[in-house]
């Protein structure tokens, strides 16, 4: 799991490893803005605090002259909805007098088992714009993982990038500490979008952003770090430790291993082209224990979603046999009782599957539909979804 950061976090840690940012103060209220703004001084920016990109283009981020205009503006910005995420905290950041706008980026790039670092000269827009219409101003340069950044491979980083030499050699000693806060923080992503040339010649990370490898928690103190609050659901799944993300669909899935999740999301896709547009509604892994218990915190989380109209239970007996996966469906029902209300279709395979079906068989709950195959069951699945 990743966590990704509000620019003011972002900015902190920057600030904590050297990186030249200028002063941000956070402000919840519009009265908390107007000190911010004069306890800085001078212009300042109002800036939204939400982890989406436009900010803005709708309204999120805006100059302020005086004390006075940051208040009105956190008052028009606090509680706007940019798409979906609604603006509880600004921050008020000092204003720079901008000369030039670059881009740089380090990430880690799973398909090469490696890390990746982006670079551009040409700065402040959207990357993703840039990469489409101008992909040779982007330079994409791969970063070995034990060698990591020095200043001859940030100062390589740059020229790639079309950075002239001599600015290259400014930016360089930036990109070396981005980098560090990279490594050091157990980040897999960090991202400065604009990296600015002030008219005075300082080299200065505007805007931030950053993803942390939730994994390596146990390296660091951030229990006290604001977080987003989670979906109901999500926090429902996450206290009874279930690998659970809801997704936009009707057909719950729950299954026993990350890889076949992600197949059985695949598989539902494609069936409910043909059965009304009907989409998976999240991912569940399990994992390799599948008990009753374990079974009934799954089909509770995933029948709490009123969009919800099917349930596929994609489960590929192993160390877990398919019988005690079966027993722990049963027990899952039995628990639940009046609360299952919608259908559950079944597959199993693998590591005493015969004895598996069997027992779900004999069952013979009125919801439940046994299926030998993943497509059939996806169909099936697909099928009740849209009725």
């Amino acid at each position: 799991m990743t966590l990704d950061l509000f620019e003011y976090q972002a900015r902190d840690m920057f600030e904590a490893h050297g990186v030249p940012v200028l002063q941000g103060l956070i402000a919840d209220t519009p009265e908390e803005a107007e000190a911010a703004a004069a306890k800085i001084g001078g212009v300042v920016v109002v800036k939204a605090q939400v982890k989406v990109g436009g900010r803005g283009k709708a309204g999120g981020v805006k100059v302020a002259k005086t004390p006075e205009e940051a208040r009105t503006h956190a008052e028009a910005i606090l509680g706007l909805d940019i798409k979906g995420h609604v603006v509880k905290r600004v921050m008020i950041a000092q204003g720079a007098s901008i000369d030039q706008e670059y881009y740089f980026s380090v990430m880690l790039d799973r398909s090469n088992r490696t890390f990746l670092s982006l670079c551009s000269v040409e700065g402040g827009m959207d990357i993703e714009q840039l990469a489409v219409e101008r992909p040779d101003a982007l330079a994409k340069i791969a970063v070995d993982a034990v060698a990591g950044i020095d200043l001859a491979k940030a100062r390589e980083i740059a020229l790639a990038g079309h950075f002239p030499a001599e600015l290259a050699d400014k930016v360089a000693p930036v990109l070396v500490k981005l980098y560090d806060v990279f490594v050091k923080e157990d980040a897999t992503l960090v991202e400065v979008n604009p990296l600015v040339l002030t008219h005075d010649g300082q080299i200065l990370a505007l805007d931030g952003k950053v993803t942390l490898d939730d994994n390596a928690e146990f390296r660091h103190e951030r229990a006290e770090m604001e977080r987003d609050d989670l979906d109901p659901l999500e926090a429902k799944a996450k206290a009874w430790d279930l690998n659970y993300v809801k997704l936009d669909g009707q057909v719950g899935i729950i299954g026993n291993g990350a890889g076949l999740v992600m197949s059985t999301l695949d598989v539902v896709a494609y069936a409910g082209e043909r059965h009304g547009g009907v989409r998976p509604a999240n991912f569940l892994d399990i994992g390799g224990g599948a008990s009753a218990e374990v079974m009934a915190n799954g089909l509770d989380v995933i029948l709490g979603d009123a969009q919800v109209k099917s349930v596929f239970v994609n489960v590929f007996g192993g160390i877990t046999a398919c019988d005690a996966v079966a027993n722990g469906i049963v027990g899952a029902l039995e628990k639940l009782g009046s609360a299952a209300t919608k259908p559950l279709v079944v597959r199993l395979d693998g590591n005493n599957v015969v004895e598996g079906r069997r027992i779900l068989a004999d069952f013979a709950h009125p919801l439940v539909t046994v299926a030998e195959t993943m497509d059939e069951a996806a169909d099936k699945a697909a099928e009740l979804a849209n009725r």
